[in-house]
């Protein structure tokens, strides 16, 4: 089985999905992992590369072959990626919500944690610069996704499991993504 969980910037996917994975004894893959070793190798942030990416398209083309690739060569694995469910159509598909304010606490606190001698991003340098970062991300996203796929990540009715975690801990989180998965096995 394949499970894809997407969701907005600060929503836990990431966690998540890496706790999905370790309950069920699955690998763990992230496009976030994938697109931070592009923007690594080009010197940049996650947001520059985003804004890059909006034209030029070769960076979400290597983007998707990977993820494509990966659905047809492996199983047993969670992925957290915007669009994975769209290139592994035969995943189980779980969106992640969060308010944007929530989300930028989220995302401020854990940089915080991280400053102590490692490389912060400067669209992360204050809570209102941190919210800004994740609401022009969110739109350079749903821009350029609209752009090369006639699609929005956002639209929560392509997905089998939506959860909205502001107010969720990441442990009920897991738990009811654990228990949606094992559900939708019972016919497998």
């Amino acid at each position: 089985m394949i499970i894809t969980i997407s969701g907005a910037p600060g929503s836990g996917k990431s966690t998540v999905a890496k706790m999905v994975a370790r309950k069920l004894g699955f690998r763990h893959h992230s496009a976030g992992d994938f697109m931070r070793e592009i923007a690594a190798k080009r010197r940049m942030s996650l947001l520059e590369i985003s804004k890059i990416a909006e034209k030029d398209r070769s960076i979400d083309r290597e983007l998707d072959e990977r993820t494509r690739k990966l659905g047809k060569e492996e199983d047993d694995f969670v992925m957290d990626s915007r669009l994975a469910y769209n290139f592994i159509p035969k995943s189980f598909k779980v969106f992640l919500d969060v308010d944007d304010k929530e989300a930028a606490k989220r995302i401020f606190s854990d940089i915080k944690k991280k400053m102590g001698g490692r490389k912060v991003e400067k669209e992360s340098t204050t809570f209102a610069s941190t919210l800004a970062g994740i609401r022009k991300r969110k739109r350079s996203e749903q821009l350029r996704y609209m752009k090369y796929y006639k699609l929005n990540p956002y639209d929560t009715k392509q997905y089998d499991l939506v959860i909205d975690t502001t107010k969720t801990t990441i442990e009920e989180v897991v738990k009811k993504v654990v228990e949606a998965v094992k559900k939708s096995c019972e016919s497998c």
